[in-house]
């Protein structure tokens, strides 16, 4: 194994800790403004390690580009479904989930 190879594996493994760290906090946060946040780091931060970690083995430049193409595709999808859900929730009258404070 060489140094991209390592670099590689190393992006990869960061990318699927986003992703961890993103279902997790699907399953756990308590409203849907907190999870849509999950989600929206996940696929910015996931995807993006993960992609990096693939570039250093695309064969040519065209799966390459690709490849940002794809990435580029997810964000803008990412932003506008969580826009959209994140509207729907507040029109319907979905209060934020507040803590509750100590005396």
């Amino acid at each position: 194994m060489n140094a991209i190879d390592v670099l590689s594996d190393l992006f990869l493994i960061i990318g699927a800790a986003f992703f961890l760290a993103g279902t997790i906090g699907l399953l756990r946060f308590p409203d849907v403004y907190t999870r849509l946040h999950a989600l929206a780091k996940v696929d910015n931060l996931g995807l993006g390690f993960t992609l990096l970690g693939l570039l250093f083995r695309v064969e040519d430049v065209a799966s390459g580009l690709k490849l940002v193409l794809i990435w580029l595709l997810v964000l803008a999808a990412s932003t506008a479904v969580s826009f959209l859900i994140a509207r729907r929730a507040r029109r319907r009258g979905i209060a934020y989930w507040q803590a509750e404070r100590q005396p």
